[in-house]
């Protein structure tokens, strides 16, 4: 599956910015989905997971109740509505998938990334 994320950008704290990740050359809903994102000098971290159906989500505690993932099955697309942004949000953000019922744990594919930036 191939993975193009969209979105990022230059935002004040407090703003709010969405990002898209379309998914192609896969059936789309055989997939979970996650944003992770990397700030410079730090590991990657997980942001947010979406079951292949939509139903589970998980966060991590550092965005509980700012960030929502969500995803459109018709479109191909997940989507990670940021609200309240922190100047610790900025990192490169990307989206991955897993296919579901063959034993994958790890996310294995990935988006190339988009940019968001906090300022102050």
């Amino acid at each position: 599956v191939q993975l193009q994320a969209s979105g990022g950008g230059l935002v004040q704290a407090g703003g709010s910015l969405r990002l898209s990740c379309v998914a192609s050359g896969s059936i789309f809903s055989l997939h979970d989905m996650a944003w992770y994102r990397q700030a410079p000098g730090n590991q990657r971290e997980l942001v947010a997971t979406i079951s292949n159906g939509g139903i589970i989500t998980r966060y991590a505690d550092s965005v509980k109740g700012r960030f929502t993932i969500s995803r459109d099955n018709a479109k191909n697309t997940v989507y990670l509505q940021m609200n309240s942004l922190k100047p610790e949000d900025t990192a490169v953000y990307f989206c991955a998938a897993r296919r579901v019922g063959v034993g994958v744990i790890l996310y294995n594919y990935w988006g190339q990334g988009t940019l968001v930036t906090v300022s102050s």
